[in-house]
């Protein structure tokens, strides 16, 4: 015997995704960060609750920046289909979010915004809760029948059912509502909030079944020193990062993507103004 094992546990949902999603490694991953300077963001936000009672985040920002990124430079909005790209013609965002489990045990899901990049950011606040709060009340019917279903298929099927779900909803580009199922439910780009886990920063891994390009996971907004004038004094920083589908989009736009993210959460309030 090379090694001593004993049986894991039966995996919940979420892990029987993960074991149907991935194979030994040989994705075309790649992975940058940027750092910012969060000061001007955290006072926007607080202007913003303040004048409204609307409670924005900086996942809102972020998800709402990239919506507008995309529709700036609109080659970035694409996927693979009968292995070339196409251009998608909408920008839909989608936001990841814990749901508890009955059991106890959180599990991820899913809020899509669709023609993210053509509402206001108070009405993508708006939809975006909206959304979040019917996943997490298990009020979406659609993502838990989507659970259901998945939690019957075997675990050494997973991986081929993802492949052939993906095949139709992508390759073919077949809409499936007919069969209860939802469509584009991945958007244009999946936005992760790491910061709300207090975690700092981390690269975070593509689901190839979802045919998104593009990940984007704001880390939590920090308190170090920093250089101002020659001087160091305490700054407000938050680290982003971005995993990509090198396939899809190359180094430099991917860069024009994150300067324009960055420049806007550096400075929110030279884009968007809180309602009157």
């Amino acid at each position: 015997m090379n090694l001593d094992l004993k049986p894991a546990p039966p995996p919940g949902v979420f892990r029987k995704l993960a074991l149907g999603t991935w194979r030994a490694p040989r994705d075309p991953s790649a992975y940058a960060t940027l750092e910012l300077r969060m000061e001007r963001a955290l006072g926007f936000l607080e202007d913003w609750r303040a004048r409204t009672g609307q409670h924005l985040t900086v996942t809102h920002l972020v998800a709402k920046a990239a919506a507008d990124a995309l529709r700036l430079h609109p080659e970035a909005n694409v996927l693979l289909r009968w292995g070339r790209p196409a251009y998608r013609v909408d920008v839909g965002v989608c936001v990841l979010v814990a749901q508890p489990e009955s059991s106890g045990r959180a599990d991820l899901t899913t809020a899509t915004v669709p023609r993210a990049d053509t509402l206001s950011l108070e009405d993508f606040a708006r939809e975006l809760e909206s959304r979040v709060a019917q996943v997490r009340a298990r009020r979406d019917a659609v993502i838990e029948r989507g659970k259901r279903r998945s939690s019957l298929v075997p675990g050494l099927l997973m991986g081929l059912v993802l492949r052939l779900l993906s095949f139709v909803w992508f390759t073919l580009n077949l809409d499936l509502r007919w069969l209860g199922m939802p469509r584009d439910p991945f958007g244009s780009v999946v936005v992760t909030s790491l910061g709300s886990l207090g975690l700092e920063r981390g690269f975070v891994a593509m689901a190839p079944y979802t045919r998104v390009p593009l990940v984007l996971a704001p880390g939590s907004v920090r308190e170090v020193p920093v250089v101002e004038e020659g001087g160091l004094v305490p700054g407000r920083v938050m680290t982003l990062t971005c995993t990509w589908d090198a396939r899809l989009l190359d180094v430099d736009l991917v860069a024009r993507v994150l300067r324009h993210i960055g420049a806007v959460l550096e400075d929110p309030g030279a884009v968007w103004r809180p309602p009157a």
